[in-house]
């Protein structure tokens, strides 16, 4: 770094956001990313300690932190790309809904603030595509070999074009209209706004990676084709099933996946048609989100801006400290309270409560009966004399995904699954020719895990290919 101490005279900056009053009128990106000169000086924060527990512990994609930081400390932006592409194919995704690892296992943020690794991770790449750094990348030589991937997320796009860029054909089969998976149907607008990743979609076509939509593997084409055609397939659909709540009352009418709600959002935003029939509409509603996790409150940011009455989020586990507590020490992830830009918004939290029975009117769900929860050894018990009720007119189910052990592709190829459902691999092959890469092997994870096993995946296909 140009400043070693800079840790200890300059402060940590975070990135700032649109006022709520302004930004619940639109689906536009909240957060505003810092200013480069800012990301410069901030960049100086960075101790370049001995051991980079960001590096070596936090990042699943391994970023190389203290090397890009020191080289844009120097003015070496250039650099700090091509480090950055080293170990990252969508930066610029990453340094938007990453929840940052890195930053958590800092070791400054042992007794100061962390480095604000991800603002930096974001300018680095923003930087290359506004000086046109960041252009098609194919390969200098064709292998002669063709690889089929299904799924196009961020563990099937990592795939693809780390094995075109090493001379594979390679095309991509989505089952849904557009490209990007949960990118483009699981994230909102709000936060990852879709251009974004539609230019990187862009740079993969030019490299020469084909993509197939509105096809749907095991339905539309056989496993049998994809063998027959192709010298490998990678599997990369991710965990589609979300989490059900077979209680009372399920059956009512406005009770819905909280994945299907957010894609429907996502069109509406994009101008696609949606059925009225179908739509799932908030507006003048009593919302109920099951579920405190990141799409809960991705659920919640989307109602507000529908113009809902009111939105409440549930919990069923206890809340979360506000400080690490003694048995969660550094550099482990802080299991804290954490608030995000949609919560700021608005909407009521509740933690450790369990949800009864839906009650409705006329087929449609109108209450939900809730009980508050009591934790003790790792379990929970109902509170005698707590039950209440919510006005609920729209109910989301956000309590994660969970594997498909009626898998029709996992059967049509014939994988082995482990008892929850998911494929079983070694080394990211689960086959003679067929490969995992995601959450369909792993199991619902983030993102940037996502990527991480795309590229690992990518290798060992490689390594298959060319009998390495």
């Amino acid at each position: 770094m140009s400043e070693y101490d800079g840790f200890k005279r300059i402060a940590r900056i975070d990135p700032s956001y649109r006022e709520v009053k302004t930004r619940i009128e639109d689906f536009d990106q909240v957060k505003i990313p810092l200013a480069e000169d800012i990301v410069v000086l901030q960049a100086d924060r960075c101790m370049d300690c001995g051991v980079p527990f960001c590096h070596l512990h936090g990042c699943p994609v391994a970023n190389r932190i203290p090397d890009y930081s020191d080289a844009i400390a120097h003015g070496a932006w250039r650099e700090a790309l091509d480090i950055l592409h080293s170990t990252n194919n969508f930066p610029e995704i990453t340094g938007r809904i990453c929840p940052a690892l890195c930053e958590a296992s800092c070791t400054l943020s042992v007794n100061f603030s962390a480095s604000v690794c991800q603002q930096i991770e974001l300018r680095i790449a923003e930087h290359g595509w506004e000086m046109g750094w960041i252009v098609p990348e194919p390969p200098e030589v064709e292998s002669g070999k063709r690889v089929a991937i299904v799924g196009s997320g961020p563990a099937g796009l990592a795939t693809a074009q780390q094995l075109r860029r090493l001379g594979h054909e390679v095309v991509v089969f989505e089952k849904e209209d557009r490209i990007g998976g949960l990118l483009m149907y699981g994230i909102p607008n709000f936060k990852l706004e879709k251009g974004v990743v539609d230019r990187r979609i862009a740079q993969l076509v030019a490299e020469g990676v084909v993509f197939e939509t509105k096809v749907d593997v095991g339905s539309d084409i056989s496993s049998r084709y994809l063998l027959d055609k192709f010298d490998a397939v990678v599997i990369a659909t991710g965990t589609q099933k979300p989490r059900d709540l077979p209680i009372p009352g399920r059956e009512l009418e406005g009770i819905h996946f909280a994945v299907d709600f957010l894609t429907q959002q996502t069109r509406m935003v994009l101008g696609e048609e949606v059925d009225p029939k179908q739509t799932i509409d908030p507006k003048g509603a009593h919302v109920v989100v099951i579920g405190g996790g990141d799409t809960g409150s991705d659920c919640v940011g989307s109602v507000l801006r529908r113009g809902c009455a009111s939105v409440t989020q549930i919990e069923l586990l206890p809340k979360p400290p506000s400080d690490r507590s003694e048995d969660n020490p550094w550099p482990q992830w802080p299991k804290i309270l954490r608030t995000s830009s949609s919560h700021e918004e608005g909407g009521t939290r509740l933690w450790s409560i369990g949800t009864k029975a839906f009650m409705g009117e006329g087929g449609s769900v109108k209450n939900l009966s809730c009980v508050e929860l009591e934790w003790k050894d790792g379990g929970y018990g109902e509170k005698s004399g707590t039950e209440f009720v919510l006005d609920a007119d729209l109910v989301l189910l956000s309590m994660g995904f969970v594997p498909d052990k009626d898998s029709l592709l996992a059967k049509s190829f014939g994988l082995p699954m482990d008892a929850r459902g998911n494929i079983l691999a070694d080394r990211y092959q689960a086959g003679d020719k067929v490969f995992i890469a995601g959450d369909a092997s792993s199991g619902p994870s983030l993102v940037v895990r996502a990527i991480a096993e795309g590229r690992e995946c990518a290798n060992e296909v490689h390594k298959h290919l060319m009998k390495i």
